[in-house]
């Protein structure tokens, strides 16, 4: 038999949330990649300092709680087009599944203040919680105990801190 852990111990508290320039569903593009704009992660004061070593050019992903997202569904059309046989929302990137969490792999664009990131390109809705920020892995030179990608400024930053 499984043990299922107590679900209390599933919390997830955000750490922020998304300020962009989509305010309906209708106007999200289904990847980043497809025509999505730039947009603000207006981090909460208190997770402020976890942002320390990102900066323009740092190439992150942002996990998302996508909020407005059917819960209770298993199977969808990828794309949303019936003319795709129905599959597993679990071998799609369908923002309804039981537990919607969105995975965005983004550029940084700036950084203002302690606890404000823009970055591009961000498909989702203004108003979304940001639930965590993690460092991308640049895939074809990603070799085991990488450091995670950064930009050619911050490589020559932190190679100048290590030759001293």
């Amino acid at each position: 038999m499984i043990k299922i852990p107590d679900p209390a111990y599933f919390r997830v508290r955000p750490v922020g949330v998304v300020s962009s320039t989509l305010k309906r569903r209708e106007e999200c593009p289904r990847q980043g990649r497809e025509g999505a704009p730039d947009a603000w992660l207006e981090i909460y004061p208190e997770y402020a300092g976890a942002l320390e070593g990102i900066g323009p050019g740092s190439e992150i992903l942002v996990l998302t709680w996508l909020h407005l997202a059917a819960r209770d569904v298993l199977k969808v059309h990828p794309r949303g087009n019936p003319d795709n046989p129905l599959r597993g929302v679990f071998a799609t990137r369908s923002p309804s599944r039981p537990n919607p969490v969105g995975l965005h792999p983004v550029r940084v664009m700036a950084v203002e203040g302690t606890a404000r990131i823009r970055v591009e390109p961000l498909e989702v809705l203004d108003g979304t919680p940001v639930i965590d920020i993690k460092p991308a892995f640049h895939r074809a030179n990603r070799q085991d105990g990488d450091e995670p990608a950064v930009s050619p400024s911050q490589a020559r930053s932190m190679e100048s801190r290590s030759s001293r």
